[in-house]
């Protein structure tokens, strides 16, 4: 477990670079204002927009996730409590005004980095109409 990469991981490099492309920037591995200690992958502050790009394995994705055989009730009770602190984060967040956005390691880049741009740019243009009106 210690030689598992907490940021930048071959996923979230993938979808920086995409998004950058499209010309979005934001702060990598960033505690979003409002939360306890907890890092986001991508966070875009104007927009309060909070990008975490989820392995599947160590979050219990729904679609390739298979707990090992052995020591299977350890196994159970840490990647439960993963899943745990995933949704507390996106609560807190939620509550302090955020939008969570949760990628898996295994979808398609340019489909992800379509769903993180119509959101940071739909809560910009919100954020842009109540400062000028």
């Amino acid at each position: 477990m210690r030689r598992t990469g907490r940021r930048d991981t071959a996923p979230e490099l993938a979808l920086r670079r995409e998004l950058h492309r499209r010309g979005l920037r934001y702060l990598t591995d960033a505690t979003p204002p409002g939360t306890n200690r907890r890092r986001a992958d991508l966070v875009f502050r104007g927009a309060r927009v909070a990008v975490f790009v989820d392995g599947c394995f160590w979050h219990s994705c729904p679609v390739h996730s298979a707990p090992p055989k052995a020591n299977a009730q350890w196994w159970r009770v840490k990647l439960g409590s993963i899943t745990a602190r995933d949704r507390d984060t996106d609560a807190t967040l939620t509550a302090a005004g955020w939008h969570v956005l949760r990628v898996w390691e295994h979808e398609d880049v340019r489909a992800a980095a379509d769903r993180v741009h119509g959101v940071v740019h739909a809560r910009t243009r919100r954020v842009r109409r109540r400062a000028v009106g």
